[in-house]
């Protein structure tokens, strides 16, 4: 191999993880090259965490509107209407500006972009089409892919991709999954005025979830319309004159006009060529690599969903940002996977960060829990009956808060900031000391005084 190769780093996928990676990269003088084969910015800004929260806010509109009349808003019987097209016009519009800004980002950091499909033809040379590109670092951020279970009928199933671009909404559509993608995207539709039935092989979904917060979220889903099925799976799918004869596990039929399975992800290695060159996979199909993102081989590194650690953006990021620095910086940070908040956008949304309470059960804490059911504010005047409920996690010696849980309106925004006072190590008493901010939901979390277990 000669000395001179065309790049310091190449990084295939343009992903979050990868995109910063090279931006960081460039600005510590690297010669930084990604490619990319489908569009920038990776599933999230294209078909996942961004035109999802936009369609979150469009299909809760709807509720808005009805919740204005309680505050004196004259609503119209009849007189309200709903464009699907033109939901899904305005947010193709927001990820093309989103797609343009991201490559502006890359291209005034001096990072060149490749499109086209990569492979490795070795260590140290990606081919993309008739082109070959040599380069002393190659990392992989390929990120993941929806996966359909192997069933009769698998080629009418929809995945979260498609569900972006459908040009037109069904009367009837069934989610299958219990994962916070099949939970958000019943939702979505089902705000919309669909008639949605969610599909679920286990006893119930958001596997994973502190219990309360699982259960608490079926019960308000199902106020809101949606048909929650649980224990039962999808035997088969016929297509019948455009709609869709489901059969399932416990012998029942549904008729819908649309299936959606969000039943999982896969790391989308394909074509790359990683095992014949020594890349560890593990038995789940992930690129296997150590504390520093190192694989198996010394010039290949990888990062995101591909190497599966936790599904999310930040987490990509933050990783993007280590390796950066441990190829061309100082060698020094690691990532911390402890106490990473997350939210999911369901109807009511839930955020969540820290322990579960099984989880520190298991763990062996003693524990205190401090638990608070209510009516927001908001559906004070509005009538609608949406109850909201936060959880704190206490360890009962220490009185540090392992771990804190919402469901109810801008979860998401309020658990970001309970997540940096947990992160810090913050005690109960110093939850307690501190001031809340009236009215608002969020200050439940420091006025919750006497623990219910």
């Amino acid at each position: 191999m000669s000395d001179k190769q065309d790049f310091d780093l190449i990084i295939i996928g343009a992903g979050s993880g990868g995109v910063r990676l090279a931006r960081m990269s460039a600005a510590k003088g690297a010669r930084v090259a990604v490619v990319e084969s489908r569009y920038l910015g990776g599933t999230c800004v294209n078909v996942g965490c961004v035109p999802k929260k936009l369609f979150v806010y469009g299909s809760h509109a709807g509720e808005d509107i009805e919740d204005a009349a309680g505050y004196g808003w004259n609503v119209p019987d009849g007189q309200v209407t709903f464009d699907w097209t033109r939901l899904v016009a305005n947010k193709n519009a927001e990820i093309e500006r989103l797609n343009g800004i991201y490559g502006r980002m890359l291209e005034n950091a001096g990072v060149t972009v490749i499109e086209g499909t990569a492979s490795l033809a070795d260590d140290h040379t990606v081919v993309v089409g008739d082109r070959s590109f040599t380069s002393k670092h190659i990392t992989v951020a390929t990120g993941s892919w929806p996966v359909v279970p192997e069933v009769p009928g698998k080629e009418c199933v929809l995945t979260s991709n498609e569900m972006f671009y459908l040009p037109q909404l069904p009367r009837q559509a069934v989610v299958w999954g219990g994962g916070y993608i099949a939970v958000e995207f019943a939702g979505i539709l089902a705000g919309l005025g669909v008639e949605t039935t969610l599909l679920y092989r286990g006893e119930l979904f958001l596997r994973g979830f502190d219990d309360d917060v699982r259960e608490f979220t079926a019960a308000e889903m199902r106020k809101k319309g949606i048909n929650l099925r649980f224990e039962v799976n999808i035997e088969s799918i016929e297509s019948e004159d455009a709609h869709y004869a489901v059969e399932l596990t416990d012998g029942s039929r549904l008729n819908t006009g649309l299936v959606m399975a969000a039943t999982g992800r896969r790391a989308l290695v394909d074509g790359l060529g990683l095992e014949q060159l020594g890349v560890q996979m593990s038995a789940s199909g992930h690129v296997v690599v150590d504390d520093q993102f190192q694989t198996a081989v010394p010039s290949i590194t990888a990062l995101g969903d591909v190497i599966g650690t936790p599904q999310l953006t930040p987490v990509a990021l933050a990783q993007g940002m280590v390796l950066s620095r441990r190829l061309f910086g100082d060698g020094k940070g690691e990532m911390d996977y402890s106490s990473i908040p997350t939210a999911v956008f369901c109807q009511p949304n839930i955020g969540t960060v820290g322990l579960t309470e099984a989880e520190a059960r298991e763990a062996g804490h003693k524990l205190r829990i401090y638990r608070s059911e209510f009516k927001p504010m908001k559906h004070t005047l509005s009538g609608r009956d949406e109850r909201a409920l936060m959880k704190l996690i206490v360890d009962d010696e220490s009185d540090r808060v392992l771990g804190a849980h919402m469901v109810g309106p801008d979860a998401g925004e309020i658990t970001q900031g309970i997540a940096v006072a947990i992160k810090a190590g913050a005690t109960k008493a110093q939850f307690d000391s501190t001031m809340g901010i009236h009215p608002t939901s969020a200050e439940e979390f420091v006025t919750m005084r006497n623990p219910v277990a």
